[in-house]
């Protein structure tokens, strides 16, 4: 359940639709999925977050796209946010990603999170090797 309303017509506000000309341009598609929709309540929040997500998600950088999905995933997992791993599972395929990478995706998220809680149950002390502030 949302906790805030959608506006009903958004793009009556000016900045509301430009920044949605921009997510259909850069997406290459007519779809704004109802994350840009529902933070068009303020729509200073929404260009915030979409010049953010362009910058970080749309531009080429050092990390592939898909990669940055399959990330994108893995995050998004640890975080449990059930909209988010839909959307970026939809466009990692999308993106080419295979249900075989899927599957080693997920089984690498798992392994992550038990070994994570591993540690954080033992309180196991940090190497020094892995310690970028240690002297060496």
């Amino acid at each position: 359940m949302a906790t805030v309303r959608q506006p009903a017509n958004p793009e009556a506000d000016l900045r509301v639709k430009a920044v949605f000309d921009v997510i259909r341009a850069t997406r290459k598609t007519d779809f704004v999925n109802n994350l840009w929709r529902s933070l068009a309540f303020d729509p200073a929040l929404l260009e915030s977050t979409w010049s953010e997500v362009k910058r970080v998600m749309a531009t080429p950088s050092h990390v592939d796209p898909l990669t940055k999905e399959m990330i994108y995933i893995a995050v998004s997992v640890a975080n449990a946010c059930s909209y988010c791993v839909h959307s970026h599972t939809s466009a990692a395929r999308a993106k080419g990603m295979t249900e075989a990478q899927h599957a080693e995706l997920l089984a690498i998220v798992a392994l992550a999170a038990k070994t994570n809680q591993l540690a954080t149950g033992l309180q196991v002390p940090l190497d020094p090797v892995f310690d970028a502030n240690a002297s060496s």
